[in-house]
């Protein structure tokens, strides 16, 4: 087999015109051992002469499974025949939900990179991925935020960016490239699991959808993610800009927010600076109900009320202003 296939080839074109990675810098490469991360380890050693690269391998062993340890030895050889350094973290007690796990995982992978001094944490992430989390987050109730689904860089500390090559490749190419090379793919007896709604999207509505209605639903959905992606930040920019044109702090350290100003803007802008500045007083995420609730203000009679948002806070319109107060300690 060449070592340099078409994917090696497109892999090296987004690296360069997405400027994923300088040259000559600290690459953490997390490997579970399936063919995704297999695929991406695989690529990034072929491309480390031309890039002069310094990487090393970060394995996460949940312990939710009969065989992670042996799993872990598994990547742990893997590291040594390709003379690549490796880092294993391990839980202390079994992480069993997928939400806790991905948290977690995250956690390890950051604290290796600041203890080793990696700029970049580099996962396996596919189109494939990219459209389950589409799927996965439609179905839950999402804005443009949820669709977009995975992007290709985003920072998990001030200093180490959280990197995906592989947004482009779809789960059926990196199985033929660890064939092509004869890659020793660790199966994960989890990912079968249909208790996981991930799995169940993955293993019966993918499927069902590529042979129902369009074989290429994977590579479609990943790119309307990636289109969204694009949206989504050109929104969330504009209405910050309008949110520090808009917010002040009033006399009793309470926010206002000038609802005159916010009048004219598009309803889409509308929400999105409200949503930000319920982000910065809710304990949790704003939903669509708190969203709305207090976006309805701006144009509300004078006097009119939320009623109080998780926290104790409420919203009221007075004069030209949206007063936030807090609930008093």
């Amino acid at each position: 087999m060449s070592l340099w296939t078409p994917l090696h080839a497109q892999i090296h074109r987004t690296i360069r015109a997405r400027d994923l990675f300088a040259r000559n810098q600290k690459l953490l490469v997390a490997v579970s051992g399936g063919q995704d991360s297999l695929c991406l380890i695989k690529l990034l050693l072929d491309l480390q002469p031309k890039w002069g690269w310094s990487l090393a391998i970060a394995h996460c062993d949940h312990r939710w499974r009969e065989d992670s340890q042996a799993n872990a030895h598994h990547v742990e050889n893997l590291a040594q025949t390709w003379n690549t350094p490796f880092y294993l973290e391990t839980a202390t007690n079994p992480v069993n939900s997928e939400a806790t796990a991905r948290n977690w995982r995250y956690q390890a992978l950051t604290q290796i990179a600041e203890v080793h001094n990696y700029q970049y944490i580099v996962t396996g992430h596919t189109a494939s991925d990219r459209a389950e989390t589409l799927l996965y987050n439609l179905m839950r109730g999402t804005g443009a935020d949820g669709l977009q689904a995975l992007t290709w860089q985003r920072p998990l500390t001030n200093n180490i960016l959280l990197v995906r090559p592989l947004l482009a490749v779809t789960r059926s190419q990196t199985e033929q490239f660890c064939q092509n090379f004869n890659l020793p793919i660790w199966e994960d007896s989890t990912n079968q699991n249909l208790q996981y709604a991930r799995n169940r999207i993955r293993n019966e509505l993918i499927p069902y959808l590529k042979e129902n209605f369009n074989p290429q639903v994977e590579t479609n959905l990943a790119q309307t993610a990636e289109l969204l992606q694009a949206e989504v930040e050109y929104l969330e920019q504009t209405a910050r800009q309008l949110r520090l044109q808009a917010s002040v702090k009033g006399e009793k350290g309470d926010l206002q927010v000038n609802r005159r100003f916010l009048k004219t803007e598009p309803l889409a802008l509308q929400r999105r600076v409200m949503r930000q500045v319920l982000q910065e007083i809710l304990p949790d995420a704003p939903n669509f109900e708190h969203i709305e609730k207090i976006t309805a203000l701006i144009t509300a009679p004078n006097r009119s009320q939320t009623d109080p948002f998780p926290g104790g806070a409420t919203a009221i319109a007075e004069g030209d202003w949206i007063c936030i107060q807090k609930k008093d300690k």
